[in-house]
């Protein structure tokens, strides 16, 4: 084999070995840094933990793969003393880097301020990168899905009033000898509008004829029971009396239970019948439900969403019954080990009472931990700050309760102020 052949297959040769490596391998190392300014009102653990978020963070980007994130500085002044508030959004940090090394950390001065440098060596996880990029858009949608209802929250009472003073049942269509698929077609077009409109009535109107059209078809089912429970939150949220709201309730039953006929692992049916249950006050049924809907998608994070608002409820109900315990586990339903921290927003009331919960039980340490773990999303969280400063104050562990302290009085907490020296 002759020297320019070799050049030739090498090469190709590398190609398929890096293919390989890729194919076997979920973990990457990267090398990278960090820098962070610390602002008056920041701690030095605080800096410091800041610092190292931002290296992981830029290590997680540099893995290859596409991260939506976004980093705010905000600075307050007050009292002669400014205090920078950072949020780091980019929620994959924890469930991308297995490991990290720190291979250089240093402070210096800016300004008239600390500034904190590091650098590390980061092992990211792949395949958890993956998926944790799978559950950002999911929460994306969640997001989309939330926004939607609020800009339509304003018409509600206008279109209840409308439907309170015509008739609301659902309108018989006589079909003329259409062909099977020219009716789907039809009745897909109708379910289309039936999702863009923010008019109930005519949404309600839209579905129904869909519904006529292609009886097989569980879209317009969907549609139609999510616009039925929409206006009983309308109604409900007017103060109506609940006879006044019930039909809708019932409504929104029968076409969810007649889409979960149709398919049985739809899993927007299946939601639907967990908020049926939720209105008539079932939440057993509502757990299964919703529980099914991510046995089917594990990413179905509004479902996710439900069972966290639903677990803390009960959670809630059984503490002012003085049954600590039990109210414990149903929390552990809604907390368990290993959540990515991208779900503590949507956790913290749990967090909250199960840390009121540990108090009760003498179990201090627990309790911090929860109120730490909502700092960590959000270190701008008064509440947390304050209940964890208390306990602080009950370990002995004064600098720590007066760095909470003071942080929480940076951010217009007079219940803090009140209490620094």
């Amino acid at each position: 084999m002759n020297f320019q052949r070799v050049l030739r297959i090498l090469p190709v040769v590398a190609f398929f070995l890096l293919l390989y490596q890729l194919a076997n391998a979920s973990e990457t190392t990267v090398v990278t840094e960090g820098r962070y300014v610390m602002g008056d009102g920041d701690t030095l653990a605080r800096a410091e933990e800041q610092v190292l978020r931002l290296a992981q963070r830029r290590a997680v980007e540099e893995a290859g793969l596409y991260i939506e994130s976004t980093f705010h500085d905000i600075e307050k002044a007050s009292s002669g003393k400014s205090f920078q508030s950072s949020s780091l959004e980019i929620r994959t940090i924890a469930a991308a880097i297995t490991k990290t090394e720190i291979l250089e950390s240093r402070r210096s001065i800016e300004n008239d301020r600390p500034s904190f440098y590091i650098r590390i060596r980061a092992i990211v996880d792949l395949d958890n990168l993956q998926a944790a990029v799978r559950r950002w858009q999911s929460e994306e949608r969640l997001a989309e899905h939330f926004r939607r209802l609020q800009s339509e929250n304003a018409e509600l009472k206008v279109q209840l009033h409308e439907l309170r003073t015509a008739p609301t049942g659902v309108r018989t269509l006589t079909i003329g000898p259409l062909g099977h698929t020219k009716s789907r077609e039809q009745a897909r077009i109708l379910v289309e509008k039936a999702i863009l409109t923010h008019h109930l009535p005519q949404k309600l109107d839209l579905a129904s004829r869909a519904a006529a059209l292609d009886p097989q078809s569980v879209e317009p089912l969907i549609v139609r029971g999510q616009t039925y429970l929409r206006l009983a939150s309308a109604a409900y949220a007017n103060k109506s009396r609940q006879s006044e709201y019930s039909e809708y309730i019932d409504s929104a039953r029968m076409d969810f239970d007649r889409a979960i006929l149709i398919d049985p692992k739809n899993t927007w049916a299946l939601l639907g019948r967990g908020d049926v249950s939720t209105w008539l006050q079932r939440p057993i049924e509502a757990a299964h439900a919703f529980e099914q809907v991510l046995e089917l998608d594990h990413f179905f994070d509004l479902a996710r969403y439900r069972l966290i608002n639903l677990y803390t409820a009960e959670a809630r109900k059984l503490v002012s019954l003085k049954q600590l315990s039990p109210a414990l586990t149903v929390l552990q339903k809604c907390l368990p080990p290993q959540t990515p921290e991208s779900w503590t927003p949507y956790q913290k009331e749990a967090y909250l009472l199960r840390s009121e919960i540990y108090k009760n039980l003498n179990l201090p340490a627990q309790a911090i931990d929860d109120l730490s773990a909502i700092l960590r999303t959000d270190p701008t969280d008064r509440q947390a700050l304050l209940a964890r400063a208390a306990l602080y104050q009950e370990e002995l562990q004064g600098r720590a309760a007066k760095d909470d302290l003071e942080h929480a009085c940076m951010l217009g907490a007079t219940v803090a102020c009140e209490q620094l020296p």
